[in-house]
């Protein structure tokens, strides 16, 4: 069973930073590429980043030179550290990956960038 635990969101000013966090258990968590989600209200879900096993990274234009993911296999973790963060920034985000041809999903962790 797939299971997850996020943390780290919260209010932060623009120009601030955060890193949230997201432990998995109930796989191989090494074998794994993992995504971060975001979906702020009236908007699709959207991803902001991904990281494959060997480490490689992708991010959308969006987050580019601002956010990085990476992952830590000893701890079953993916970060997303998110730096110079803007309002626009602001939703739930989630983390994810996909395991025997399902979708599986953190909880969310709200992020709010406000003055």
């Amino acid at each position: 069973q797939v299971q997850f635990v996020e943390s780290g969101g919260g209010l932060v000013p623009p120009g601030g930073s955060l890193r949230l966090s997201c432990t998995a258990s109930g796989i191989i968590f090494s074998a794994k590429i993992m995504n971060w989600y975001r979906q702020a209200p009236g908007n699709q879900r959207e991803r902001v980043a991904r990281i494959t096993v060997r480490g490689d990274t992708v991010y959308p234009d969006s987050v580019k030179g601002r956010f990085t993911i990476s992952r830590d296999n000893a701890k079953n973790t993916v970060y997303l550290q998110m730096n110079s963060l803007r309002p626009e920034d602001t939703a739930v985000y989630y983390c994810h990956l996909v395991h025997g041809g399902r979708d599986y999903w953190g909880q969310g962790t709200q992020v709010t960038v406000s003055s």
